[in-house]
């Protein structure tokens, strides 16, 4: 059939005869025959085409002159209207090529004129159907495309398909049809009982009970439908107490001699990791042990060093508040739970006095392992300490509430502590199971969960490792209906965590080299239920709003009709300052993402204005924390496992990663504002800030040039897609200093790391214009020696380490080197 298209310009030559003739295409033409009614018809299907026809362009007819008024001429309309019909129409034929003066032609004109007038209709009728269904077939593409629309380029409209695997039966699944295919094979009943049983298992790491607890679960994931099930084992150095030698606490008296042993209430509580040895010095209380908080003590004449330190539980991990008063040349730490920061509720238990908190460092002495003893006591022990101090009384936000005990500062009378742990050599298993990807099955989506527990560990590690195996179980079953991710999943089951998180430790250091290339994100269900009041995500900023597309997605266990975005957000409408925290350095998701690069997410719900007191205590057990959540343990670990098989589902499947890689440039920003305070100071000294605010604006404008790549791309072109796929995953690594060593720096992220190369580092220098470094928090802990102000050369230096990596990362992001902005 020949194609209908708008006519060539008319020729506005002199007419022969009463026939003027416009060409459509493929050989017929419009002729002026003289007859009405069929024409007429034809321009009601033309008037009618024009207002189906979306494109702002029109061809309409006009009057022009000739021998016969009204023939037709085009004209091009750049405005949307519809043309009326003349008031005298010059009616049209189509008709076929004949050749110029053939006898053959004029014999047969009556029967062309026709047959043009009866195939006219039928021609435009024809034209107007392919061009409808052509209009609504472009348009359901374009839908299906437009995950990659707006202003997160990660949107996932409910109509996106999930092509099934080749061996299945079923149709396509759409994104609805997965989240109620996850919903469907979920279960509830299984988690709590899953729960209270690991609860019960002796899993302390290296012990028989957790070889026979390891073997369990292997053979749980061997039976489910997955691709690759596998044990990695790893000879570590862990310590224990030593119960022949246990950990002692003296008085001392003015000639050094040891006096009165104070009561250790349970000789099994110690922090792994400490430095063994004695300590001898006056007792000091600094508050949480914070560097702003021991140099407060400087500042009202409190000497920290030299002496030994009483500090509270929380705000920072144990490893921080040691390595904070090893700054400050303090000799000890101990270390103990103020019931001010564990508040107890009328209905809901609360910790004994008699109980002291374990704790833990990482394992690896460029990690930050301390030179200095620490050791654990309880709020009882804590209590007679406090009474013996002198000195000032402690500022109004220091007091605490132990009853009875004046909060002085101090020093007070001596006290020796004696730490004897010991160091062996044990076995550890991480196990593995994993579901291959269909089109990127070199790219993993990874989820662990720690399965040791130094006591019971309800909470701790028994919630996580019930969730792990009933998301394995889960998708087992969703595979086995037809579902096949586009990424690796990835199940991990942890040893160690309760010795600085060892055995993922081992595992990234042994993968260290290929991990930012193959782990797209980490997901961790460690401590995922403290609590049913409140929602927070301790994460990286790229996952920012997958979390807020997740949580409208997940139904509230304890608000019923409101989702967990509606329960956030009635609250505060800035849903982000109410659940985004980032990662601390006691989360076991924190060195994927400052020691390999590897974006990270660790999410729990909580108790709102109180913590779960029995973290890290023997009193971790599922009865506990049963009570603690009212007897809504079951639905409360069922939210967990819906939020996070729906971020595993979207980070499996979504044809573009749904990784927020613009979220950095607010990131920066925000840092830039607090340094921005201090340019004139250091326009002072000539000095300058716009390196970084230059490297800024590259990165940007990188994110930027990347988003409307991707919005303009074809998403069926998997090739591109791949390519746009490994740039955004990798954006996390490419915050990894490359330009400080590993093995003295091994948490090289400028914004979460440690050390001199961070912009964190970097703030805390520039506050020494402004001050000595005796005067500045965080001072001690960014590496300024105690004495020693603003000093030129090194701001120069970390200025330079900090714009190469944000340089770096912008022109990584940029893509291929040919590509790459020569402003930048």
């Amino acid at each position: 059939m020949p194609e209908l298209r708008p006519p060539a310009r008319a020729d506005k030559g002199p007419s022969q005869g009463s026939h003027k003739r416009f060409i459509i295409g493929g050989g017929i033409s419009l002729q002026d025959s003289g007859g009405g009614t069929s024409m007429e018809r034809l321009w009601g299907l033309l008037q009618g085409a024009k207002r189906l026809s979306p494109r702002p362009s029109q061809t309409i007819y006009k009057h022009v002159e000739g021998t016969q008024q009204g023939c037709p001429e085009e004209e091009e309309e750049e405005e949307e209207e519809v043309a009326k019909p003349p008031g005298h129409f010059c009616p049209m034929e189509l008709r076929g090529p004949e050749p110029l003066g053939s006898p053959a032609g004029r014999q047969n004109l009556g029967l062309w004129t026709a047959a043009g007038r009866r195939a006219a209709p039928y021609l435009v009728l024809t034209a107007l159907l392919i061009f409808t269904g052509a209009f609504l077939l472009g348009y359901v593409a374009f839908r299906g495309s437009c995950q990659a629309c707006g202003n997160d380029v990660m949107v996932v409209s409910e109509d996106v398909n999930y092509g099934p695997g080749p061996n299945s039966h079923q149709g396509t699944l759409y994104w609805s049809d997965l989240q109620a295919l996850f919903l469907r094979h979920l279960g509830e009943g299984s988690l709590e009982n899953a729960i209270r049983q690991t609860s019960l298992r002796d899993r302390v790491a290296g012990s028989a009970g957790m070889a026979a607890l390891a073997r369990d679960i292997h053979a749980a994931l061997s039976r489910q439908k997955l691709d690759h099930v596998w044990t990695d084992t790893h000879y570590v150095g862990l310590q224990y107490p030593d119960r022949a030698h246990p950990n002692t606490l003296h008085w001392v008296d003015a000639a050094g001699r040891l006096g009165e042993q104070l009561p250790l209430e349970d000789p099994d509580v110690y922090c792994p990791y400490s430095a063994t040895g004695n300590a001898t010095g006056e007792l000091v209380y600094a508050h949480y042990g914070r560097p702003e908080d021991l140099q407060h003590l400087r500042t009202r004449g409190v000497e920290p060093a030299g002496r030994l330190l009483l500090v509270r539980l929380g705000v920072i991990s144990f490893a921080q508040k040691v390595a904070s008063a090893q700054d400050f040349g303090a000799g000890g730490v101990l270390i103990y739970p103020d019931p001010a920061d564990f508040p107890q509720g009328p209905h809901k238990p609360g910790l004994s006095g008699n109980r002291a908190v374990y704790g833990h460092f990482p394992p690896v002495q460029s990690s930050g392992l301390p030179s200095i003893p620490a050791q654990p006591i309880s709020a009882d022990v804590a209590s007679l300490l406090l009474r013996k101090l002198a000195g000032a009384e402690a500022p109004q936000e220091w007091q605490g509430q132990l009853s009875g005990s004046p909060y002085r500062l101090g020093p007070g009378p001596g006290l020796h502590l004696g730490v004897n742990n010991r160091r062996a050599s044990t076995p550890i298993s991480n196990i593995f199971g994993c579901i291959e990807g269909r089109s990127e099955p070199d790219h993993y989506v990874v989820i662990g969960a720690q399965r040791d527990a130094w006591g019971p560990g309800a909470a701790k590690s028994a919630v996580g490792t019930a969730i792990l195996l009933e998301l394995v179980r889960t998708f087992s079953s969703m595979v086995s209906n037809g579902f096949q991710p586009r990424r690796s999943l990835l199940f991990i089951s942890w040893d160690g965590g309760d010795f600085g998180s060892v055995g993922s430790t081992e595992w990234l250091e042994g993968y260290l080299s290929l991990l930012h290339l193959k782990a797209v994100v980490y997901v961790s269900l460690d401590n995922a239920v403290l609590g049913d009041d409140k929602f927070h995500a301790k994460t990286s900023p790229l996952l920012i709003s997958l979390i807020e597309n997740i949580l409208k997605q997940v139904e509230s266990p304890n608000h019923s009709g409101q989702t967990l975005y509606e329960q956030v957000a009635f609250s505060n409408h800035s849903w982000d300052a109410e659940v985004i925290q980032p990662l601390p350095m006691d989360s076991s998701a924190y060195s994927f993402t400052a020691f390999a690069g590897v974006p990270a997410i660790e999410f729990s719900f909580v108790e709102d204005g109180q913590v779960y007191p029995f973290l890290h205590t023997k009193d971790d057990t599922y009865e506990n924390l049963h009570k603690v959540l009212r007897g809504r343990l079951p639905a409360v670990a069922q939210a967990v496992a819906q939020f996070a098989g729906q971020l595993l589902i979207r980070l499996s499947h979504d044809h573009l990663l749904p990784l927020d890689f613009g979220r950095y440039g607010d990131v920066v920003l925000r840092h830039i504002g607090s340094l921005n305070e201090f340019s004139g100071d250091l326009k002072a000294r000539g000095l300058t800030l716009q390196w970084v605010y230059s490297a800024r604006g590259d990165y940007i404008r990188a994110a930027e040039k990347l988003r409307k790549e991707i919005y303009s791309s074809e998403e069926s072109d998997e090739r591109l897609t791949r390519m746009y796929n490994v740039r955004i995953m990798r954006v996390e690594y490419y915050f990894l200093s490359q330009y400080v060593s590993p093995a003295d720096s091994p948490f090289r992220h400028i914004f979460l790391g440690r050390g001199d190369h961070t912009l964190g580092a970097l703030l805390n220098h520039v506050r020494l214009l402004r001050s000595s470094s005796s005067e500045t928090p965080g001072a001690a802990t960014s590496g300024v020696a105690p004495g020693l102000g603003f000093q030129e050369s090194r701001f120069r230096r970390q200025l330079a380490l900090l714009t190469w990596t944000l340089q770096g990362a912008a022109n990584a992001l940029s893509g291929d080197v040919w590509n790459i902005d020569n402003n930048f």
